[in-house]
């Protein structure tokens, strides 16, 4: 049995830059019928647990105001229309958020911010050997704070649940596995 749904109708509800909305309307393989069923398209995404020549890890802080709380992230934002591809969209990020560049990126997977909704994904990465080499190159929208961490730091903030944003929890995660220092 093919489990997937089939499109009966789809309409485009709204349209915008980095996020579109379309209500459909599905056949499931019993013959259920779905409807109205929203789907959101956001562009793919790239996260980033930085690591510099010395150690430490690259953090930024910044105020998200759907949740009205300054935040502690891992870099990263929307791949462009102009990156090669998810490694050079992430290395694009890192220069624009932080100023460091790095020798070294290791691929750790995709993850799904929402997939019952959501059509997008988010790659993630670890880099090391950074280096400072710029100043922030920041978008109109951006004011990010860089935060310097021990390994040790970062896993306490973990343990203490101040990273509230759960993908990049999830790329902290299996960075620190990527690292030898997660253990089950």
């Amino acid at each position: 049995m093919n489990p997937k749904w089939q499109t009966l109708s789809s309409e485009n509800l709204f349209n915008d830059q980095w996020f579109k909305v379309r209500k459909e309307k599905y056949q499931t393989p019993t013959g259920k019928i779905i409807e109205p069923y929203y789907v959101y398209e956001f562009p793919t995404w790239v996260g980033v647990v930085p690591v510099t020549e010395e150690g430490k890890v690259v953090m930024i802080k910044q105020y998200r105001h759907a949740i009205g709380e300054v935040c502690i992230e891992i870099p990263g934002g929307c791949v462009d229309d102009t990156d090669k591809d998810h490694e050079t969209a992430a290395a694009r990020e890192l220069l624009e958020e932080t100023g460091y560049t790095f020798s070294s990126y290791d691929y750790l997977g995709k993850i799904s911010p929402n997939p019952s909704t959501n059509t997008n994904f988010l790659h993630m990465f670890l880099a090391r050997g950074g280096k400072k080499v710029a100043q922030q190159k920041l978008d109109a929208n951006e004011e990010i704070e860089i935060v310097l961490l021990s390994i040790d730091e970062l896993k306490a903030l973990v343990r203490e649940h101040k990273i509230v944003q759960s993908m990049h929890l999830s790329c902290i995660l299996y960075a620190l596995e990527k690292l030898g220092e997660l253990s089950y």
